[in-house]
């Protein structure tokens, strides 16, 4: 997503009220950043609590209380603070000068120690659990951030891309009358691309339905493109209002195919895949491996990519769906578990693919007899708060296969041999269908490997044409 402009002057009102929306989130978020910091050490005030705990317990009927607690209070408290020093830096083990100083201090040396080693474990813990909430909140400022700046790029597109056409309204109004259909407004966008969206409220006659598909047409046929329903659109439209959208047909489309298979050939596999159809012309294929196998890691491998989903569904880049998407697993949890993913957005108009990986194995784009490499350093998502998302965009020719893989399948192969190995299956591969190619690229590694799997296996491929 590229950086939002500053602040413009808008006509649309709903566009005003989302940009005032945007605002209020990005408030929020400054907010959260200018609350209570990460602290390593206790302030003045938690070492005097500490030490008034400690001397209430200890000292309340002590027969030297009131020659410890007045006339020589900073003597007292210096022996408490270098307790406390030496206990955070060597363990609950004193060295044996400070124990000698602290006997020949208190008469009650014993005691004084343990309750400063009690008091100082629940202080601690207090501390570690502050720290964690400043974690937590720097991430939901974060979170919150990035869904400002996603409404604010999404607000100036759509005020970009709405335009009025009063002559090309009347036109369809006009021409759709004479096909028994009532259209009671309309909606003109551009997308960024430069192609059309056309959003139609209409209503059939009375006892008439009319299929979205001839609608889409005809519409096309009036401004000189050609549409289709878009993505998930109703099948036909009956005698009662409803908002229907016609959308470009794209230039290129893909088919897909799957191979796995699970950990000792085990049914259940951590790998999860999602396939789904995006606004825009997109299509989003993405592969996850959550950490270990069976059930937990399928779970957890399973909730990345239905978030993903939603957020792709919703107009989220994708860098900044996968980076909400490590903030969401890491904050709030004790144990760190963490996932791959690997996803390719394709652009259906133009034939470009955007690479997304974080933590993911080599993808692999087959060009004829030449093979591809797209390697990311990045970590899985959900052991570090602040990821950095590297991201490779590459054209594709009508033809060309992408070839996506978990650890499993390349870790089957021997070590330093891995990648060259995987390139020569690719080439052998002399189907163009992807189901095929999958499954043979996934049954010459297990034959290679002579093994039963050790670690799950999934095999995905992508193939693009020119319509």
């Amino acid at each position: 997503m590229a950086d939002v402009k500053e602040k413009e002057i808008f006509v649309n009102p709903y566009v005003i009220q989302m940009d005032k929306l945007a605002d209020s989130l990005k408030s929020l978020s400054s907010t959260f950043l200018r609350l209570e910091d990460y602290r390593i050490t206790f302030t003045k005030e938690e070492n005097e609590e500490m030490f008034r705990k400690v001397t209430e317990k200890v000292c309340e009927n002590c027969e030297n209380r009131k020659k410890c607690l007045e006339e020589k209070r900073l003597k007292t408290y210096q022996m408490m603070y270098e307790i406390l020093c030496a206990v955070e830096e060597y363990g609950a083990e004193l060295n044996v000068e400070l124990k000698r100083r602290l006997q020949k201090q208190c008469i009650l040396a014993p005691r004084f120690l343990r309750e400063t080693l009690e008091v100082f474990e629940a202080a601690k813990e207090r501390l570690l659990w502050n720290n964690k909430m400043v974690q937590n909140r720097e991430g939901y400022a974060l979170q919150l951030d990035k869904l400002a700046k996603t409404i604010r790029y999404t607000t100036r597109e759509l005020d970009a891309g709405i335009f009025e056409d009063d002559h090309l309204e009347r036109k369809l109004k006009n021409h759709l009358k004479k096909s028994g259909v009532r259209m009671l407004s309309s909606v003109f966008y551009i997308t960024p691309q430069g192609k059309y969206e056309i959003h139609l409220t209409i209503k059939a006659a009375k006892g008439h339905i009319i299929p979205v598909k001839e609608l889409a047409a005809e519409v096309g046929s009036l401004v000189g493109r050609i549409m289709i329903p878009q993505q998930g659109e109703r099948p036909v439209v009956g005698d009662e209002y409803c908002t229907v959208s016609c959308v470009e047909g794209a230039r290129y489309h893909t088919l897909q195919g799957i191979a796995k298979i699970g950990k000792d050939c085990e049914r259940i596999s951590g790998d999860t895949f999602l396939m789904a159809d995006l606004p825009g012309g997109k299509k989003g294929v993405a592969l996850s491996d959550g950490m270990g196998s069976g059930e937990e890691a399928l779970q957890e491998s399973t909730m990345v990519v239905e978030l993903l989903e939603e957020l792709l569904n919703a107009g989220f880049p994708v860098k900044t769906a996968v980076q909400i998407m490590n903030t969401a697993l890491v904050i709030g949890r004790e144990a760190v578990r963490f996932s791959t993913i690997d996803v390719c957005l394709f652009d259906l108009y133009n034939g470009t693919c955007e690479f997304v990986k974080a933590g993911a194995s080599t993808t692999y784009i087959r060009r004829n007899e030449a093979v591809e490499r797209i390697h990311s350093v990045t970590l899985p998502i959900g052991v570090i708060q602040d990821i950095e998302i590297e991201t490779v965009t590459k054209r594709l020719e009508s033809g060309d296969f992408i070839i996506m893989m978990t650890d499993g399948v390349v870790d089957a192969l021997p070590v330093g041999e891995q990648e060259k190995v995987i390139e020569s299956i690719i080439n052998g591969a002399k189907t163009q269908n992807p189901k095929e190619m999958a499954h043979y690229i996934l049954g010459k590694v297990l034959e290679c490997s002579d093994e039963t799997p050790v670690d799950d296996m999934t095999v995905l491929v992508i193939g693009i044409w020119k319509i």
